[in-house]
């Protein structure tokens, strides 16, 4: 396991403290469970906007759309359990 230093401000480090004191644990251990949070939420960001961009490139090949007011329709007949009928896709307005 490798040593990382980091400067905190005296406020901060004091917050640090009475929060990790609530949690439970210890200033270190807090401070590892903060960064290694912020790194699951930077990772699943980066696979949120591949998604994306995977998507927006198959409408753009496709020239395919859907408009959100008919997939909301969709949807929220789907989650009331009415029956209906998937929306078709119309050209992709420029």
């Amino acid at each position: 396991m490798s040593t990382t230093t980091i400067r905190l401000p005296d406020d901060l480090k004091a917050r640090v403290a009475v929060a990790a004191e609530r949690a439970g644990t210890t200033s270190h251990n807090f401070i590892l469970e903060a960064v290694a949070e912020k790194t699951v939420r930077a990772e699943h960001f980066d696979d949120f906007d591949a998604v994306a961009e995977a998507r927006y490139a198959r409408i753009v090949e496709s020239g395919k759309t859907i408009s959100w007011d008919d997939m909301r329709k969709y949807l929220e007949q789907r989650i009331t359990h009415v029956p209906a009928r998937r929306p078709a896709p119309r050209k992709l307005a420029k």
